[in-house]
């Protein structure tokens, strides 16, 4: 059997020192709220002048052809913040996440590092660490250019396992709950409340994770932060051939931070992630017309057809549709936010587009069944559920 000391690293972890506002620290994931400026401009706000994630991550709203302002600012101050006692860091251990959100109580998760090598975003490859969705391969280059320059790495990835019985994560959480916090606040911009213990019996782990391989080796799914995971390859593949072969083993940039979380945890929902399509007017200028592209974008599914399905004909429709007409796609979390987005930039023609909900009873079906999902298949929770940019890890 596959030994997980193999594919997972105990390196270490930073985290905002002591006095750091981590209310003001911690903010969501990059890829959300790509439709709603008001939400980033109220992050600029809260943040201010204090230290914060938000200056070390490339919202997606903001991503344009020339990056590279915003890109040096990110590097400056990710060095800045290293330099100036901004960071503590902790070495050879993991972190016991306890995540509050508006929708559920409790989600349960272990922040570790995981070997790059170990991990594949290409279709079939049975590695231990799996893509579950299709990657943009456009969406990788502004991202590497950001991790190229970059002394360090912080993330929003969480990755799925399959632990019906509970041994791992909460089952070290039964162990360690008690044990003082290395962090613990309120999340801004109704994100809720996140608290984090240090766990440094990586031994334990170990052993815990040896037991959830699969007879093929699988181990973790990407579930969030699939293009980040990939970005993170993308660099290791681009710079292990310039490093001798002794500093390939222990170079930090082989390891990427990540977040596992238990698929049968009551905290984690399965939610679709809808589409938005913004059309040129001649392309569609009336209800009508609407109406007659929704009819064809729900035709000829085969009855009983399952969510993968349906949201791989749906993608394929928008593709060509844009390809032979024009006009652009956006990604939305949330049913509410899509017809939101829709009635804020009305002047653009949207069409607004619904998708089904994987349940994530079948996640692990439908995986084995389909190898990838389409693109943007589904969202682990709301966006506001999303992981929050709080450790961080050197790759320098």
């Amino acid at each position: 059997m596959l030994q997980t000391n193999k594919i997972v690293n105990f390196d270490g972890i930073l985290l905002p020192a002591p006095g750091v506002d981590l209310k003001r620290w911690a903010v969501v994931a990059c890829d959300q709220f790509t439709g709603d400026p008001d939400y980033w401009q109220n992050v600029e706000e809260t943040v201010c002048g204090a230290p914060s994630a938000y200056r070390l991550t490339f919202p997606e709203i903001y991503l344009s052809k020339d990056n590279s302002a915003r890109i040096k600012n990110i590097h400056a101050a990710m060095d800045s913040y290293l330099s100036g006692g901004v960071f503590k860091e902790y070495k050879n251990c993991a972190v016991l996440t306890e995540r509050r959100t508006p929708y559920h109580a409790r989600r349960l998760g272990l922040v570790l590092s995981i070997d790059l090598e170990a991990y594949s975003y290409k279709k079939g490859d049975k590695t231990p660490i799996r893509a579950t969705e299709g990657t943009i391969i456009e969406r990788i280059p502004p991202r590497v250019e950001i991790r190229r320059g970059a002394p360090l790495e912080i993330s929003h990835i969480l990755l799925l396992i399959d632990d019906p019985g509970r041994t791992l994560i909460e089952a070290l959480y039964e162990k360690h709950k008690n044990d003082t916090p290395a962090y613990d606040t309120e999340l801004n911009q109704n994100g809720g409340h996140v608290t984090g213990r240090l766990i440094y019996d990586t031994d334990d782990i170990t052993a815990r994770l040896n037991k959830l391989v699969k007879d093929d080796g699988f181990l973790f799914a990407a579930g969030d932060g699939n293009h980040s995971l990939a970005t993170a390859k993308a660099f290791w593949d681009e710079i292990k051939g310039t490093l001798p072969e002794n500093e390939r083993a222990r170079h930090p940039a082989r390891y990427a931070l990540c977040e596992a979380v238990n698929i049968y945890d009551p905290g984690l929902a399965f939610e679709p992630i809808h589409r938005i399509v913004y059309c040129a007017q001649h392309t569609i200028p009336t209800t009508g017309h609407q109406k007659k592209y929704f009819s064809i974008l729900n035709s000829q599914l085969p009855p009983g057809s399952d969510a993968v399905e349906t949201i791989l004909h749906a993608q394929n429709y928008i593709d060509e549709y844009i390809k032979k007409y024009g006009g652009e796609v956006d990604y939305i979390h949330g049913a509410k936010e899509l017809h939101e987005a829709a009635e804020r930039n009305a002047a653009r023609y949207p069409v607004p587009i619904e998708m089904p909900r994987i349940e994530k009873e079948d996640f692990f079906r439908l995986l084995d069944k389909y190898g990838i999902m389409p693109r943007k298949s589904f969202s682990l929770g709301e966006g506001v559920e999303k992981r929050y940019y709080l450790e961080a890890r050197r790759i320098k």
